[in-house]
């Protein structure tokens, strides 16, 4: 049996050598923005087509289905309900592509910052899924900052946010990532954000 002390002793030594779980919560910087991008950003928030992809050729929406059954099981352990799920992984793969990222980065990202917790909240204040400052809604929505932790809202931000960020460091995914968390040019959070990106990777078995 373990005295209550040498257990609290263990966890604390375990927060002391495990302390990257806060260190990568987001925190991007308010910074100056050109009127054209900032209306740019509005209009694509503003956006209300519903997360629904749409496909020209048949063999498309078939490898999406293998890829949403295929993502789905590895992210029932994190999210147990099947319906919540498939709906976060539809937006995710509809709202990834609207914005021109790599869905597994983007997830990649998600795990990182959020842990797929759809009401996750930093210590900087930092919300939702893809862990969005308030600022932004004030800056390019419509001053709501309770509707970043919905589901569409959040990655659409979210997304939006790290595609300007990648237009900004021209195509620099390491220094974009480090922009998004608030921490350019340090390693530990893209580091952290590209070796979870190998977590959701998908080959489709069908070529």
């Amino acid at each position: 049996m373990f005295s209550l002390f040498a257990v609290v002793r263990r966890l604390l030594w375990l927060m002391l050598l495990f302390p990257a779980c806060a260190v990568y919560a987001g925190n991007q910087q308010e910074e100056a923005m050109a009127d054209s991008v900032r209306l740019a950003l509005s209009r694509a928030i503003a956006d209300p087509r519903p997360p629904k992809p749409d496909f020209s050729h048949i063999e498309d929406r078939i490898r999406y289905l293998h890829w949403l059954g295929e993502m789905s099981s590895r992210l029932a352990k994190r999210i147990p309900d099947y319906q919540t799920r498939i709906e976060l992984l539809e937006t995710i793969w509809y709202e990834s592509k609207r914005a021109g990222l790599d869905t597994a980065m983007v997830m990649g990202l998600m795990q990182v910052e959020s842990g797929f917790r759809k009401y996750a909240t930093s210590t900087a204040g930092a919300r939702g899924y893809m862990q969005v400052m308030p600022f932004w809604s004030r800056a390019i929505g419509d001053g709501d900052a309770t509707k970043l932790f919905q589901m569409q809202t959040n990655l659409r931000y979210g997304c939006s946010i790290l595609r300007l960020y990648l237009d900004m460091e021209k195509g620099d995914l390491f220094l974009a990532l480090g922009r998004y968390n608030g921490s350019r040019g340090r390693p530990e959070y893209p580091n952290a954000v590209l070796a979870n990106w190998k977590n959701w990777e998908y080959k489709n078995r069908n070529g």
